[in-house]
């Protein structure tokens, strides 16, 4: 337990616990250089490593959280780690779970559209990204002191690379009421589908106040989802009702889609009173989705570079190698670097510095790889080069052999130099 008072890395003062979970607890914190006051989720190293999976999935929250920048997600600071414990900095939030909001009863219309309007926007957000949720809930929608909505708890969210051969999820996570047909009949699903349903439930729980799908033995509750068997209260507005419909559809491949839940005329209602959210939106959209491509496999007939997905981004990112947050790692000998020329001219650049040294050059067919082995036993050198956009590359250059020390002055004092006209930043 932190106590009251305790400085964290000289930079944050826990305060009083806001919540706590099996693996996790909450504090408010001061942060003591800006004031600011931000929430510090706490989780003890021990416990997660003795769980299956645990480890796993921290870092997936951790890759998620930094990935996204939306003005209705919770925002991650940063992580910082000691040997006991991982501590994730991120945005304060005081109104409190929405959950609260409707645990009293339903939501007046414009209410629930406007809470409802931002998590859908939201959750398109992450899905451009290539990121689903997964356990999309009330206990997981938190309001701000404006009430304004924000998503958080992405430990089950997974991004669009994690799909096995037939493009499908197939790890059935979420909460029972909440989760969409397929993903309880195990046969795989599409995660950003299954997100639109629960999308749904909630918008259901908002305006009536309970759940549509409610029975007390499980399987009976799961064949009621099956089926989407549920029915309107009567004080539900007929657009409402037509949204819904195509939204709890237990067909995944006719669901509506995040697209078209926005231009519902029922969504749409009320959106040009709120112009300065939709802008924030829309620069978040713009600033965040563009620079990364997810999802392209590498094209072997035209020798394409390996495109790097989120994940792998944030993990190659010199500050934030998730792996040292679990174990500890031996020193790697890699360098990296940035480049905005195409993958074969960093090829041709890298073989021409590798001869120019008197090294022995070799293209490795898989992948754009080059390796620089010295003569004599000297040192030896990989550099792998990886898409992150069209014409924007990183260059990952490792030790493969010989003597560190010789390394590390070879890469000083003779590759760096060289590579100078293909280098943006070193990293």
């Amino acid at each position: 337990m932190e106590k009251k008072g305790t400085v964290l890395m000289l930079r944050y003062e826990v305060g009083k616990l806001l919540g706590q979970g099996t693996f996790a607890k909450v504090y408010h914190a001061r942060n003591l250089i800006s004031g600011d006051g931000v929430a510090v989720k706490v989780i003890d190293k021990d416990r997660i490593l003795k769980v299956g999976g645990m480890t796993d999935q921290i870092k997936r929250e951790i890759s998620v959280m930094r990935l996204l920048s939306h003005p209705n997600i919770v925002h991650l600071h940063e992580v910082m780690a000691t040997k006991s414990k991982i501590y994730f900095v991120m945005e304060h939030v005081k109104g409190g779970e929405l959950f609260n909001q409707v645990s009293t009863g339903k939501l007046r219309e414009g209410v629930a559209r406007k809470y409802f309007q931002q998590l859908v926007r939201a959750v398109h957000y992450c899905h451009t990204l290539g990121v689903c949720h997964r356990d999309l809930k009330p206990e997981n929608l938190l309001l701000d002191e404006h009430g304004n909505l924000k998503v958080s708890d992405f430990g089950l969210s997974a991004l669009s690379d994690n799909r096995r051969q037939d493009g499908l999820l197939h790890t059935t996570c979420g909460t029972p009421a909440y989760v969409a047909p397929e993903v309880i009949n195990r046969n795989g699903y599409d995660g950003f589908k299954a997100d639109v349903w629960s999308c749904g439930v909630i918008l259901f729980v908002l305006l009536a106040g309970y759940l549509p799908f409610r029975d007390s033995n499980l399987i009976d509750l799961y064949k009621k989802i099956g089926k989407a068997e549920f029915k309107f209260p009567n004080w539900f507005a007929p657009g409402a009702r037509r949204l819904l419909k195509k939204i709890l559809d237990p067909n995944p491949n006719t669901r509506i889609s995040t697209e078209k839940i926005m231009q519902s005329s029922w969504f749409r209602r009320g959106l040009e009173e709120d112009k300065d959210h939709a802008d924030a939106d829309a620069d978040a959209e713009t600033d965040d989705t563009e620079p990364m491509p997810l999802n392209d496999d590498c094209d072997k007939a035209k020798k394409q570079c390996i495109n790097l997905n989120a994940f792998e981004i944030i993990s190659l990112s010199t500050g934030f190698d998730l792996s040292g947050l679990f174990e500890k790692g031996e020193e790697k000998e890699e360098m990296r670097f940035t480049s905005n020329r195409e993958a074969s001219e960093i090829m041709e650049k890298l073989v021409e510095v590798g001869r120019e040294l008197k090294m022995n050059v070799r293209k490795k067919e898989e992948g754009w790889r080059v390796k620089m082995e010295g003569r004599k036993a000297g040192a030896g050198v990989e550099a792998e080069v990886f898409e992150i956009a069209p014409s924007f590359h990183m260059v990952v250059m490792k030790k493969s052999g010989g003597d560190t020390a010789e390394y590390k002055r070879l890469m000083k004092e003779s590759i760096r130099p060289a590579l100078m006209d293909i280098v943006l930043a070193w990293h």
